[in-house]
């Protein structure tokens, strides 16, 4: 039996703003938009009258991302989850300029803590939060 990740979905309450920083800051590229409902997404989700626009994104290596902004059931504006919190904490990326990403970071309204080096010496590295408080690993290989 063979098994691949498909893609990640994470839902956002401004489908806008986050496809803004998935792509500006981080270099994914919109792959398709689409308006879902209907009785087969009713059925697999386990909502009634479910109506939710998503956006696939990739990433360079066509790694998927999946955006999903759910206008008939809306949720809390904010993550509220820590490193520590069960359940799905956060999503690594692999970058080349760390500093470089971190001030996209910042400038499309995130923050990011201070960029350390690994305790085994091979990465520098750094959490920090994007749109809505998703929380995002930071990761510059070193080349070793």
């Amino acid at each position: 039996m063979s098994t691949l990740l498909r893609h990640t979905g994470l839902v956002v309450m401004d489908l806008d703003t986050a496809v803004g920083f998935w792509c500006n800051a981080l270099g994914f590229k919109v792959v398709r938009r689409m308006e879902e409902s209907g009785e087969s997404l009713e059925v697999v989700t386990g909502l009634d009258n479910v109506v939710v626009t998503t956006v696939k994104l990739v990433d360079p290596n066509g790694s998927m991302l999946e955006l999903l902004q759910f206008h008939s059931h809306p949720d809390i504006s904010e993550w509220m989850g820590t490193p520590f919190s069960t359940g799905l904490t956060h999503i690594a990326l692999t970058v080349e300029d760390i500093e470089a990403v971190c001030k996209k970071v910042v400038d499309l309204g995130g923050t990011h803590n201070p960029v350390c080096v690994s305790s085994d010496g091979r990465v520098r590295m750094t959490f920090c939060r994007g749109p809505e408080g998703l929380l995002l690993e930071l990761v510059e290989e070193s080349g070793q």
